[in-house]
């Protein structure tokens, strides 16, 4: 796809989420740009989590029906396929994500396909761009067949990357063993590097309700805006424009621009619209976002927080795209599932990288050491403790032997873990990143709190949803149909050019 060479980025007004109100507005936006669906259209929604415990964490649904139907609208000839795709959080199934979204009904109004990502085959899409993590990576097959890519994020902060707009999204066009790959301190590379695999012809955002704080479980924000576009960079930057945020200092923002994929500078950019880019602004005024060191986030608290540089220290003194953002994450699901959930912690400490101060743990207090990177040598209640790093370098990390650990396996592995060293002052969680679920798992088990996975508003929805991904793996594999596909996608043999 070739970028515009000055891209355009489309302010409309939109208070509520009237499907005939937004597919009139993205219809509209889609003549203004001079965009026509076509081919295989696939529209990417933002369903990391969803239902009534994550009311502002994913893409609406009367949303996401308006740009179908203004799709529909607008397409001149018969597309060859219209189809919604997802990969949600990792571990829940997005048969589940679509289910609490409210997604399904939809689909069947509009009479459109959809598809979960994880159960689709993987194509390997190779890479060849200088500084690249690795030299290929893997993307669901509806993805890398699409003729027309269309991105419907949802306004929100971020707890790893300041913001989560359109070049976020992107972290849902994988499956969850290709998805934790990079994930770790090198995660705005990991997202600019799959900026390679597809560019979207069209975006629009759901900003009628906006999320602030985090990514999850994020505070509602009324902006009333649908905002559209037809370049990422672009698209992004007026989006942090909107919340006061120098665009350059997002640095996956950054790094998709130096790279080629758009301009960042308002003067370069065209925009347009019924609301203009102040009167947003003061809209959005007192936004918050979501980078908060973990010491800082648990303060107060009966958690106490050490962080120390991930590898690589020349390049960032603090991991923010792994371990200790996921803690955040976890904790304030458990808060969602358990009222009591603060009362009933118990005091522990928990550390991130190779920390060398001290660590004030009391006896009886459990010292949480997470993450393959965690690293510490000191005393504990007078005995000596040596944790050395067990972090593997990332080359030798390869996609195609990549696993994958649903959430019950997870269940048993964080259990085992915790009761092998139940007697222990200390105890240690491998991984890179250990995610959010194990996180939830363990922080569960070790301070009696509700588990949300057992709550009795999740259990049957979700067991639904896992049935349904297992059973659908499970007929794919008698089929014969391959998992993961060698070789580059039906585009070309390399990245496409985006010059």
């Amino acid at each position: 796809m070739k970028i515009p060479i000055r891209p355009k980025v489309i302010i409309r007004r939109c208070p509520d989420y009237d499907v005939q109100r937004i597919r009139s507005i993205i219809r509209e936006g889609l003549e203004e740009l001079d965009l026509v669906p076509h081919g295989r259209t696939l529209v990417k929604p933002n369903t990391v989590a969803s239902g009534d415990s994550f009311p502002h964490a994913y893409t609406r649904p009367e949303f996401l029906e308006g740009v179908l139907l203004a799709l529909k609208d607008r397409a001149v000839e018969p597309l060859e396929e219209l189809a919604v795709g997802e990969r949600c959080g990792i571990t829940i199934p997005t048969r589940r994500a679509f289910d609490g979204a409210g997604y399904y009904p939809m689909f069947k109004r509009t009479g459109v396909k959809h598809y979960h990502f994880e159960e689709e085959p993987q194509v390997e899409i190779a890479l060849s761009h200088e500084g690249r993590l690795r030299d290929y990576v893997f993307t669901p097959q509806p993805v890398a067949r699409a003729d027309f890519f269309v991105n419907c994020p949802k306004f929100k902060s971020h707890p790893w990357t300041t913001v989560t707009f359109s070049l976020k999204n992107y972290i849902g066009i994988q499956d969850d063993r290709h998805r934790l790959i990079d994930h770790d301190h090198r995660l705005n590379e990991k997202i600019a590097d799959l900026q390679y695999i597809i560019q979207p012809q069209f975006i629009a955002i759901d900003a009628i309700t906006a999320g602030e704080g985090r990514m999850l479980t994020p505070s509602p924000v009324q902006l009333g805006l649908v905002i559209m576009g037809n370049c990422q960079t672009a698209f992004d930057s007026v989006c942090c424009h909107i919340l006061g945020i120098d665009p350059a200092t997002v640095d996956h923002l950054r790094m998709a621009h130096e790279r080629g994929f758009g301009p960042i500078d308002l003067e370069s950019i065209q925009i347009s619209g019924d609301v203009l880019l102040a009167e947003a602004q003061s809209l959005a005024a007192g936004f918050k976002v979501g980078l908060i060191r973990v010491e800082k986030y648990f303060e107060g608290s009966k958690i106490t927080a050490y962080a120390g540089p991930p590898p690589d220290p020349e390049l960032t003194d603090y991991c923010w795209g792994g371990c200790p953002g996921a803690i955040e994450e976890a904790i304030e699901i458990l808060r969602l599932y358990d009222s009591q959930c603060d009362e009933k912690m118990p005091r522990m400490h928990v550390v991130f990288g190779a920390y060398k101060g001290p660590i004030d743990a009391k006896p009886g207090e459990k010292v949480v050491f997470i993450g393959d990177c965690a690293t510490w040598k000191g005393m504990l209640n007078g005995s000596e403790v040596d944790v050395p790093c067990v972090y593997r370098d990332r080359s030798t990390l390869d996609p195609y032997k990549a696993t994958h650990e649903d959430i019950y396996a997870k269940m048993y592995k964080v259990a085992a873990r915790l009761s092998s060293t139940r007697k222990h002052g200390h105890v240690r969680l491998e991984g890179c990143p250990v995610s959010v679920a194990e996180q939830v798992l363990a922080l569960v088990s070790l301070g009696g709190t509700k588990n949300p996975y057992f709550s009795a508003k999740e259990a049957v929805s979700f067991n639904k949803g896992y049935l349904g991904w297992k059973s659908a793996i499970a007929g794919k594999r008698l089929m014969g149909k391959p998992y993961q596909i060698r070789g580059p996608a039906e585009r070309g043999e390399a990245a496409p050019d985006i010059k």
